[in-house]
């Protein structure tokens, strides 16, 4: 499972509520059926994280650690496409021979094309495919591995239909409330660029976060101060995409060499872009540090590469380390967040950061 090795793409989920009790009972009720009744569609079910042939649900079967480890499976029988596509076409050249024609119409082909996939289905293998969740029991978040929005939403149903409730992927309009009790969406949208200081913008949390947290970092040395007292190492790398809907091109993507300090990224700025994905890496110190990419909009979390950590040890040993690195990391991407939020939510504080990120802009180092 992707939790257990290897770096994280994953959606933090807020719920209202604890786990209950009888969670184990609750997903094996809904547990993944038996793949040889597995005929035409999808079939959906839960299994634990041992693989995905695993559908013993128990708390023995479904923990690791003391986490829970589970994963929505998917499973479906597909004709590959190109042994449809032969199959289909020999039948074709067949009934054309047979019946003297140059061609086939189209309705004559759709019923050649459904009956090779009735008769070859039965005999494909399924294919599996999985959405693995880590939870800590008497949290109120978990971590899922569904990043787009159609697996996000498979993915709930199935969560609201064992648990009976699911929760809100933490996007920034989400944590807002958590955090401060605040509809982001009711604040006024700002523009970043001195030249369009009086231009109406969309309000964009997410993207204001993203490129603020860039300008802290730029300005303050690379150095942030938590909430504990502590200070954190802050980079922001490329591939850097910016994004703003005015005129000209919505989309601008700078990859490859400095694009951070490049002249590039200064016009993106200057034209009322702001910053939706970006490179991140996170250091306490030299043995703590955390890199992924962050979608700013919607805060995913791709390729989340967590600490070395200790040396060897068991797989349980080493999968609770991994989890509590990734909770250390949560803390700390949430403090950051909440820093941003505390100025936000507060116009005058706000106003006077938005004046100092547009003198940034203005004379921060651009070069080829």
């Amino acid at each position: 499972m992707s939790f257990e090795s290897g770096s994280i793409s994953f959606r933090m989920v807020e719920m209202p509520r604890v786990f209950p009790e009888d969670w184990a009972a609750r997903f094996a009720a809904h547990r993944a059926g038996s793949l040889d009744r597995l005929t035409t569609g999808e079939q959906r079910g839960w299994v634990t994280g041992r693989h995905l042939l695993d559908t013993q649900i128990t708390e023995e079967t479904a923990m690791l650690a003391g986490w829970v480890r589970l994963a929505l499976r998917r499973a479906e029988r597909k004709v590959p496409a190109a042994l449809l596509k032969a199959e289909c076409r020999l039948e074709e050249l067949a009934l054309m021979a047979a019946e003297g024609k140059a061609y086939l119409k189209a309705q004559a082909r759709a019923e050649i094309r459904q009956g090779v996939l009735d008769r070859l289905l039965p005999s494909m293998p399924p294919q599996l495919r999985a959405l693995p969740f880590v939870y800590r029991p008497g949290a109120k978040h978990f971590y899922v591995s569904a990043l787009p929005v159609p697996q996000l939403d498979v993915f709930m149903a199935a969560m609201q239909s064992a648990l009976g409730f699911a929760g809100e992927p933490a996007t920034p309009e989400v944590l807002g409330h958590r955090l401060r009790k605040t509809d982001l969406r009711d604040l006024p949208g700002s523009s970043f660029s001195p030249e369009m200081e009086r231009e109406a913008m969309a309000v964009a949390p997410g993207r204001e976060f993203l490129t603020w947290l860039w300008f802290k970092a730029e300005t303050q040395e690379g150095r942030l101060a938590l909430s504990a007292g502590q200070a954190v190492g802050v980079l922001v790398e490329g591939p850097l995409t910016f994004w703003h809907e005015g005129q000209g091109a919505y989309l601008s993507v700078l990859k490859k060499g400095m694009p951070e300090t490049s002249m590039e990224a200064k016009a993106c700025l200057l034209s009322g872009k702001k910053l939706k994905e970006a490179t991140i890496t996170l250091a306490l110190d030299e043995q703590n540090q955390w890199k992924f990419g962050l979608e700013a909009d919607e805060f995913l979390i791709r390729n989340l590469k967590l600490p070395a950590g200790e040396g060897r040890l068991d797989a349980a040993s080493r999968f609770l380390q991994r989890m509590e690195q990734l909770e250390q990391w949560r803390e700390i991407f949430l403090d950051l967040f909440d820093a941003f939020l505390a100025v936000r939510v507060e116009a005058r504080k706000w106003q006077s950061t938005v004046a100092d990120i547009r003198e940034w802009v203005k004379a921060r180092p651009a070069r080829r």
